[in-house]
């Protein structure tokens, strides 16, 4: 305790008695974690007095432009949490391969995933941008012989999950399965100090974040729901609604978090033209992130499923992702399964 706060890592320790079968393995790679989210936000903070900011004339597995920052940030997190023995093997949204421990290290019981730096294409313009991560176990034999196949488990089997905000302050919001609470890094202690204890979302909002350029190619449930809340007050659900993008799913779900709200980003004509099932990532993105606004007590689906029931396929899968507060989820879904019995009908 620091002149009666609580630091992440007591919280953590404390947290760690409601976790089944955890040891001080647990405990120790949340430290590390949050070892490698402290260096991604000094680099963030300084942005161009460091040299981090611009392209780095790379593509990710995706095929996207990868930031220098991108880079440096992955980085950062395969240095920060392989060499202490408590992984298996992690898998990034930048690398196309699993990265296993290397044989001069130790191997554990954990499995890492991670989006190093997500809203990149915001560093440059000085906006919010995060990192999100989550942890599984590793099954049967993967300590030995880690392979992407290892990973492929429902969200439902999260241990944990959470997301660093480099934002005005830098923040970690954290779940083991037992609420959310957020915690704001003190520069002057370097420490995080928990200052947002159980986060939770409220049921019901009158917030809506979307990116509307694609509104040509939404499907006709996301796009009723969209034409309802922007007829406001005189249209069909009979009040106002305010928009937001900001194209940072961190930013987004930590707004949802903050005051309430629902983030989309649906499938579209689009995306099925090109053969995707959906935009965001359910390993990176999708899974962590919906475990959180669960355990917030929010909703997360496709439009169709929840998404941490599902079973993935690929390391690298995409999804559709609707989340945030529940009455709107379960809206958006309700309209899905309108049109989808109508087509079958």
């Amino acid at each position: 305790m620091h002149d009666g706060r609580i630091t992440i890592t007591q919280f953590i320790i404390e947290e760690q008695r409601h976790i089944e079968n955890a040891t001080g393995d647990f405990t120790s790679l949340l430290n590390d974690i949050v070892t490698a989210c402290k260096v991604i936000s000094d680099l963030v903070n300084h942005g161009a007095l460091v040299g981090v900011l611009g392209a780095a004339g790379t593509e990710n597995v995706q095929g996207e432009d990868q930031k220098k920052l991108d880079v440096i940030s992955n980085d950062v997190f395969l240095r920060s949490n392989e060499w202490a023995g408590h992984l298996a093997a992690m898998a990034s949204e930048e690398m196309e391969e699993v990265y296993p421990i290397p044989a001069r290290y130790p191997r554990g019981k954990y499995l890492l995933t991670f989006d190093p730096l997500d809203g990149s294409s915001n560093i440059d313009v000085n906006v919010s941008v995060g990192t999100i991560f989550s942890i599984l176990r590793c099954p049967g034999e993967c300590k030995t012989h880690p392979s992407a196949e290892a990973f492929l488990q429902p969200g439902t089997e999260q241990v944990c999950a959470g997301y660093a905000l480099y934002g005005p302050s830098t923040m970690l919001v954290l779940t083991t399965g037992n609420g959310v609470n957020g915690f704001t890094l003190d520069q002057n202690i370097g420490e995080f100090i928990l200052t947002h204890p159980n986060m939770t979302i409220p049921e019901d909002t009158g917030e809506f974040a979307i990116n509307a350029s694609n509104m040509r190619f939404w499907e006709a449930p996301v796009k009723r729901y969209v034409d309802e809340c922007l007829a406001g007050s005189d249209g069909p659900r009979g009040r106002d609604f305010n928009m937001r993008w900001i194209a940072s799913m961190v930013a987004e779900v930590h707004r949802i978090l903050t005051r309430g709200g629902i983030f989309m980003y649906p499938l579209d004509e689009k995306m099925k033209a090109r053969g995707l099932e959906g935009k965001l990532r359910l390993m990176y993105e999708a899974n962590p992130m919906s475990f959180i606004i669960e355990q917030a007590g929010g909703a997360s689906s496709t439009g169709r499923e929840r998404i941490m029931e599902i079973k993935p396929k690929d390391l690298h899968q995409r999804v559709p992702v609707i989340l945030g507060s529940k009455h709107e989820v379960e809206r958006v879904e309700a309209y899905h399964k309108e049109m989808d019995t109508d087509a079958a009908a």
